[in-house]
Order: structure tokens, then C-alpha cells, then sequence
């Protein structure tokens, strides 16, 4: 039951507060509420982190040609969060699944062209 479970957990922790309450402090002083975190909201600096990736992607993409950006947005879901297949992007630009894979092989070479991918290296560590 509740209480048997706040006793186990207030021996652990060497008597310290109640469980139950709240008011159980850990090594730094805080609660069991305001050590775990809120894993579903970012923190603000995630956040920013995360509009500063979608804008330095975004300038990225600005050096490929239309189709180019087209194709990688499309096949990475990066407008919608759905990613495409090859087959789907083709029949998107009435072309045959190939003509996209070239496209698509072509704008990720010059992505990975060291000028080009500057702005975002900072956000991986294998650019």
C-alpha cells in the first residue's frame, strides 16, 4: 500500500522527509517532483537549440537548387514530419523513382561539402 511504499522510500533515503508529501529532499535539496524532468516540454534552452537547427537547416537548403530542396524536404519530412519514399516523391513530380534518387544523391554530396555544412556542424559530431 501507499504508506508501506512511503516508509521503503523514506529508509532509503536514511529518514529523510516524507514520500509522500513532496518534501523529500535528495543530495541537492530538491524534491522528487523537481528532480524529475519533464521529458514531453523542452527546456528553453532546447528550445532555442531547436529553432536555431531548423533555421540553420533551412539556409542550408538555400544553397541547393528548388528541386533539390524540394527533394530532400520531402524525403526527410522536414515541412510535415513525414518522410517519403522515393517511389512517392516521383509520382509527386511525375518522374520514375530513379530520376529522385539521383536528385536526392546529388543534393546530399553538396550538403556534405565542407563550405556548405559549416552552420550546422556544431549540432552532430560525425559531420
Amino acid at each position: 500500500d501507499a504508506l508501506s511504499l512511503d516508509k521503503k522510500i523514506e529508509a532509503r533515503q536514511g529518514g529523510k522527509g516524507s514520500g509522500a508529501s513532496g518534501i523529500s529532499n535528495n543530495a541537492n535539496g530538491k524534491t522528487m517532483e523537481q528532480t524529475i524532468q519533464d521529458e514531453e516540454n523542452p527546456t528553453p534552452t532546447e528550445a532555442a537549440s531547436q529553432i536555431m537547427l531548423k533555421e540553420d537547416v533551412r539556409r542550408l537548403l538555400m544553397t541547393l537548387s528548388p528541386k533539390e530542396q524540394a527533394v530532400i524536404r520531402l524525403r526527410f519530412g522536414l515541412d510535415d514530419g513525414k518522410p517519403r519514399t522515393l517511389a512517392d516523391i516521383g509520382k509527386t513530380f511525375k518522374v520514375e523513382k530513379e530520376r529522385i534518387r539521383k536528385i536526392e544523391t546529388r543534393a546530399l554530396l553538396k550538403l556534405r561539402q565542407p563550405y556548405r555544412n559549416d552552420s550546422v556542424k556544431c549540432y552532430v559530431s560525425d559531420l
